[in-house]
């Protein structure tokens, strides 16, 4: 088993986090509780890291984001 974390195979590119970004864009979003005004709400959050929407709770956000033919994925 390899132990080294960022060790390339030969003539296997590696893609910086932009391009692992784009690969999610326009189909992938995910959800991040915030403060509002003092409210709490729900940010989406495009596989850039561009916000995309606002919801004022988890299952709207998600219902959001299914409506608009997105996935919506957990991000830890």
């Amino acid at each position: 088993m390899n132990t080294q974390k960022n060790r390339s195979q030969p003539g296997i590119p590696i893609p910086t986090r932009q391009q692992l970004a784009q690969l999610g864009l326009g189909g992938l979003a995910y959800v991040r509780p915030v403060v509002v005004d003092g409210q709490s709400a729900f940010a989406i959050f495009g596989a850039d890291g561009q916000q995309i929407g606002l919801a004022p709770d988890r299952a709207l956000a998600d219902a959001a984001i299914v409506q608009h033919e997105m996935v919506p994925v957990s991000v830890h």
